[in-house]
């Protein structure tokens, strides 16, 4: 086996419904398989799997939100290929994409991880490389400073608003909508860490993957379609901050000194506060906004 896909679902039928249909559509001189997790959704969503996929790709329906990375594990378990690809399900398939990613970390060995360009449904090319955190950027995040003041240096270093998202080069970390690996890898690694149930994940796996000399790459020519955050635009802003609060402080502890850990939890209360307060006064226009990433 070629590869490996593996898509975590929550709540988001008709998403992946279309991405189903256009990766049995595009993917073409690849022998591929497609693992789905769906994380108990109440939108009949294990149902139309079953019914309309049944027979190209293999299901696991849990019975509670196991969290996104322990999900992606569960898929991985079952996983037999050479590559494996974590993949969002608001996400759609274009020129046989698959098959490039797959060349180009056949081509280049030392490529532990490789992302894709992400376009959005307005054709626009999706922001999807950072460097990894550091404790200024987390804690101007963590005050929503970063919506008042974008320009300053450490927000634009860690949200790379210079990047050029028309060459292949070497980054820190990609999104988790597109992740590359190969089995190989993983086995040395390991997969996804439990710990984080939702956000880092991705960005972990990254750290890890370079600490032992992989490269993570990201690469424009693979290309896919990406609906933006639609799991996440179902969840309001206390508790989105919640998850990446309790993520990025575990992140912290595995990586940087304890003081700095410290110093986010201290300022934690303050970040769950005004995230609090966004929900209270964005709440009705969000609930007849569902696709918006409130963030």
């Amino acid at each position: 086996m070629n590869l490996s896909i593996l898509i975590v679902s929550w709540n988001v039928r008709p998403l992946i419904e279309r991405c189903l249909d256009s990766i049995f559509r595009e993917t073409k001189n690849l022998k591929f398989e497609v693992i789905v997790v769906d994380n108990d959704s109440r939108d009949g969503s294990a149902e139309m799997l079953k019914r309309r996929f049944d027979n190209k790709i293999k299901l696991v329906v849990n019975k509670h939100n196991a969290g996104f990375a322990r999900a992606n594990n569960q898929a991985l378990a079952l996983a037999t290929g050479e590559y494996i690809l974590y993949l969002n399900p608001d996400t759609e398939l274009r020129s046989n994409a698959f098959l490039k990613a797959v060349d180009c970390m056949r081509q280049n060995k030392n490529c532990g991880v490789l992302g894709c360009q992400l376009i959005g449904i307005d054709g626009t090319i999706q922001p999807s490389v950072r460097k990894f955190p550091t404790l200024g950027s987390q804690v101007l995040i963590l005050l929503k400073l970063h919506h008042f003041f974008p320009g300053l240096k450490t927000l634009r270093e860690y949200f790379q608003y210079d990047f050029d998202y028309r060459k292949l080069q070497k980054v820190d970390q990609v999104m988790g909508a597109f992740l590359m690996t190969r089995m190989e890898i993983i086995k040395k690694i390991g997969s996804f860490d439990d710990n984080f149930f939702l956000w880092f994940e991705e960005v972990d796996f990254c750290r890890r993957a370079k600490r032992a000399n992989y490269q993570v790459i990201y690469n424009p020519d693979v290309q896919i379609v990406h609906f933006g955050h639609q799991s996440f635009c179902q969840v309001l802003s206390y508790s989105k901050q919640y998850h990446y609060n309790r993520s990025m402080i575990y992140f912290f502890k595995k990586y940087y000194p304890q003081r700095q850990v410290c110093i986010l939890l201290l300022i934690q209360p303050i970040s769950l506060i005004l995230a609090k307060l966004i929900q209270i006064v964005r709440s009705p226009w969000l609930k007849s906004n569902k696709y918006i990433d409130s963030r």
